[in-house]
């Protein structure tokens, strides 16, 4: 069955990468949460989209030179809505305390292919090692080198090549540079690649679906997962579908 995750939680109804979003996708019934990592000026992985905190919160500036205290006085949640005033960005331990008891698929994306943070693969393996969700997640980056250096991480955590690129033949570049799962932008899928990826025992998810058509057409072609900020409209979708 097509897993529905809440991409940056139900980020179309609450301000993304936040635990009120969090909390709201899973009341929707997302079986799975997406959210984006960058590293702290003390080397604390947090949850955040971009490199800068401009456009998220009401601070300026990069994230990595914010050390994670000073990170923790911005407001992330007013960009948003008043609703959310004074909500404040998690770190990936805060998340996962609250996760680990969720029954929620995890898709954990390093945002480091604009900023190499040094040590971010192993800061991220290590903290699922430590709250024991290695077997429910997925560390996934558009980083090549990245997916290179996780490559010794993937007989316990699967490791997932991001690309919205046109390459010759994707699945096997994901293997050759480490990864054993795929998630391609929607303009890629493809009927053919899904296949490719189930004889290679690959998964394969697609982002980032909003629209319904869009929505049935990965269920019917039997992707693995379809991440999107509504998901609870991805439920009602995939049920309709499968009627």
């Amino acid at each position: 069955m097509t897993k529905v995750i809440a991409h940056r939680g139900a980020s179309k109804y609450a301000p993304e990468n936040t635990l009120p979003a969090f909390k709201l996708a899973e009341d929707m019934g997302a079986e799975g949460i997406e959210t984006d990592i960058q590293l702290t000026k003390d080397n604390v992985p947090v949850l955040i989209h971009d490199e800068n905190v401009k456009r998220t919160t009401n601070g300026t500036g990069l994230v990595k030179d914010y050390t994670f205290h000073q990170l923790k006085q911005l407001d992330a949640g007013s960009w948003y809505s008043q609703t959310y005033s004074g909500v404040s960005i998690l770190s990936l331990e805060e998340f996962l305390q609250w996760a680990v008891y969720k029954p929620l698929y995890l898709n954990i994306e390093l945002k480091n292919n604009k900023i190499e943070y040094k040590n971010i693969e192993s800061i991220v393996f290590e903290m699922l090692q430590h709250f024991q969700l290695v077997n429910r997640s997925t560390i996934s980056t558009f980083n090549p080198n990245s997916i290179k250096r996780m490559k010794k991480f993937r007989s316990e955590v699967e490791i997932a090549f991001l690309t919205s690129r046109r390459y010759k033949n994707v699945v096997q570049l994901t293997k050759e540079i480490g990864g054993n799962a795929l998630h391609v932008k929607y303009r890629l899928l493809q009927q053919r690649l899904v296949e490719k990826c189930h004889q290679e025992n690959m998964a394969i998810r697609v982002y980032t679906i909003n629209k319904a058509p869009r929505m049935i057409n990965c269920i019917k072609q039997g992707c693995d997962g379809i991440i999107t900020d509504v998901p609870n409209i991805a439920k009602q979708v995939r049920k309709l579908a499968s009627n």
